[in-house]
């Protein structure tokens, strides 16, 4: 019999039986749909992530504290202080640098009452970090070394304490202390594991001097002049502060440097594991639907038993019966994949498009779902195929 024979027959006994061919399809489609929409969803999550980090700039890098080991544990780590980013400043490589301050106060306007996180920085955080203000001005130098009681809120806290009514040259208060307000940040959501819309950014000189007494910094963000020179200045800055912080070759570093490339590699692990477990879980619903296709074609062999007996009669061979019903199978899972397919299209609209949610169906979903619908068909084809094929063609005419 000839393959095109094969396909037609296969088509009218499935077309002969509509509403049995589209329940047994409806596994399938449940399944494809359920993949596509589960990897539009992770890939649009990891997408939106890395967006938002490479917002910051891939050439970054931030040194932090670390305690050292055996250290008493204590709240405060004061290895790092302003000399130690002056002297990264000099460095071959090193395009900019912003000394940080990080603490935790209560920031007060009238009745308006919220705890937030205070950061002391330079004028050089705002260009380092790509944030903008989207009213008022930002710091100058002299406001650090001065000591200025000025202060700059995130979006977030803005609108906790002013709602919709303007925040500059309003008086706050922070840990007790009266502060003007002569910028707002506009709205950045979260950067990796940070918010600048939930910070009050003040000069690193007033955090220090007037509300912690502290002289250590909580970090320093370092901009490396191009990515590509990221790993060579980050031995630079490895090596000048074991000497300035008169390490032993024996003893473990006091600080950490870390970079925004470390960032996106971590975080696109994390997508990516969270995207391969939903879709597993997606993907089981497929193995449901190749076992509905099983059980419907093991029924329609029994079925057409006696149409089997007729046809190896007048010559149809084992081999013709077998591709006929593997065909039927086959055709079920495609038809199944590319409804499959186009309502997984249609749900990761409706996500992006009611559920906020930014979703990126990848190029290799479509093919992944249709080769995976025609693997289900023929595995769970062949058992019902090889049945029919190896009947008894005298017993099958008796078939009533």
């Amino acid at each position: 019999m000839l393959i095109h024979e094969t396909a037609r027959t296969a088509w009218r006994s499935l077309a002969q039986n509509r509403l049995r061919t589209a329940l047994t399809a409806l596994g399938m489609i449940i399944g494809v749909t359920a993949v596509i929409a589960v990897l539009a969803i992770g890939e649009g999550a990891k997408a939106s992530v890395e967006g938002r980090i490479r917002a910051l700039g891939s050439n970054l890098l931030t040194v932090r504290p670390e305690r050292a080991q055996g250290a008493v544990r204590s709240a405060r780590v004061e290895t790092l202080v302003r000399a130690d980013a002056d002297a990264i400043a000099e460095l071959d490589g090193v395009e900019g640098v912003s000394p940080e301050s990080t603490g935790t106060a209560q920031v007060k306007y009238r009745e308006a009452n919220l705890s937030s996180s205070i950061q002391g920085v330079t004028a050089d955080f705002l260009p380092l970090r790509s944030l903008d203000v989207a009213s008022g001005i930002g710091f100058s130098p002299d406001d650090d070394l001065g000591r200025a009681r000025v202060a700059i809120l995130g979006a977030n806290v803005a609108y906790e304490l002013f709602g919709d009514r303007s925040a500059i040259g309003e008086r706050i208060q922070i840990a007790g202390n009266g502060f003007t307000v002569v910028g707002v940040l506009g709205a950045k959501g979260d950067v990796g594991f940070m918010s600048p819309d939930d910070m009050v950014l003040v000069p690193l000189g007033t955090h220090e001097g007037v509300l912690f007494g502290q002289s250590y910094l909580g970090a320093i963000t370092v901009k490396v002049r191009s990515e590509g020179e990221s790993e060579d200045v980050r031995e630079r800055i490895g090596e000048l502060l074991r000497l300035r912080h008169r390490l032993r070759a024996d003893a473990p570093d006091d600080f950490e440097i870390r970079s925004q490339t470390e960032m996106l590699a971590t975080m696109g692990a994390i997508t990516g594991t969270f995207t391969a477990l939903l879709g597993s879980v997606a993907a089981v619903s497929l193995l449901v639907g190749g076992i509905g296709i099983m059980n419907i074609m093991l029924v329609s062999v029994r079925e057409r038993t006696r149409e089997i007996g007729v046809r190896m009669a007048v010559g149809a061979r084992r081999r013709d019966i077998l591709l006929q019903f593997l065909v039927e199978a086959v055709v079920v899972s495609i038809f199944g994949g590319l409804v499959g397919i186009f309502l997984g299209w249609l749900a990761a609209f409706a996500i992006a498009r009611f559920g906020g949610w930014e979703t990126i169906i990848p190029t290799y979903a479509y093919g992944l779902a249709l080769g995976v619908s025609i693997a289900i068909g023929i595995v769970f084809g062949v058992g019902p195929a090889r049945r029919a094929s190896t009947l008894d063609p005298v017993e099958a005419l008796r078939q009533e």
